[in-house]
């Protein structure tokens, strides 16, 4: 299954519970500015992460006068100019296509075929990419400023968790080599949906013998820093056996966790230094 932001989109929409996100982050894929428009016009910041920065345009736009202000440093790369007349011709009409993406007449991905049109965008689409670029501006500019790098951190820091929560869930889906067979999108949606019940099994699994462990050994005495805990993830999947059959009966649950293994505690001097993967682990 390839997932595009325009995908992305359509799963943002049809969220039927829950807090919705206020920022999307992907690698770099489908970043057109077209994309950057409709992820602004839905109320959404995008945040891709690029493979060469050095590759992309940075927008200005032109004052109520018609002037321009001066960037400064900047002024180097802001080069390009945005055509604000465009958006505002098309607006009434972009304000009806956020509409009917909210109320799912349409899917995103649908529009972004017929924007494009084969290489040549519509009086819509053009407008779309006018409106996307500057969010996109804004997000490179984030990503490159030098005085404050806790935007672009936190990007790669989602990005590592998201990295990490499709590992574990390829390789609990790993018949059919990890790929959904059914031919209807009910039977992909049950498919998917007991994929995301079983990796969220494994997670809460996962976070509680996690804290039973650091528990255990600052009951023990062993010193644990808050840092290292705060890193902790409860991603991990190298103790996980996806082979066998499993029976899954309904019954009461246990009380409590069972005893910790002495793998799970392995004996740690004061001296020692803490390495944690990219898991967590």
């Amino acid at each position: 299954m390839i997932v595009t932001a325009a995908s992305v989109q359509d799963c943002l929409i049809n969220l039927d519970a829950g807090p919705k996100p206020e920022v999307v982050t992907t690698d770099q894929a489908s970043d057109s500015d077209m994309v950057f428009g409709i992820f602004s016009m839905l109320g959404y910041r995008f945040a891709p992460r690029f493979a060469d920065l050095g590759d992309q345009r940075f927008w200005r736009a032109e004052l109520p006068d018609g002037t321009t202000s001066a960037y400064g440093v900047l002024e180097a790369i802001a080069r390009n100019k945005l055509n604000t007349k465009k958006v505002i011709t098309q607006w009434p009409d972009m304000l009806r296509v956020a509409g009917s993406l909210v109320t799912n007449q349409v899917r995103a991905y649908d529009l972004l075929r017929m924007f494009a049109r084969q290489g040549s965008p519509t009086p819509l689409g053009r407008a779309f990419a006018e409106y996307g670029r500057i969010d996109k501006t804004m997000h490179l500019l984030s990503m490159l400023d030098p005085m404050d790098s806790s935007y672009r951190r936190s990007l790669g820091k989602q990005l590592s968790v998201q990295e990490s929560r499709h590992r574990l869930a390829r390789k609990i889906c790993h018949g059919n080599s990890g790929r959904i067979r059914q031919a209807y999108r009910e039977g992909q949606e049950d498919q998917l949906a007991a994929l995301g019940l079983v990796v969220n099994a494994v997670v809460l699994w996962n976070s509680q013998y996690l804290s039973a462990i650091v528990d255990q050994l600052r009951a023990q005495g062993v010193p644990v820093k808050d840092e290292d805990v705060a890193r902790l993830s409860p991603l991990g999947h190298a103790h996980l056996n996806c082979l066998g059959r499993y029976a899954i009966a309904s019954s009461a649950p246990d009380k409590g966790l069972r005893p910790l293994g002495a793998a799970a505690l392995p004996e740690v001097s004061a001296a020692s230094t803490t390495v944690v993967d990219d898991d967590g682990v």
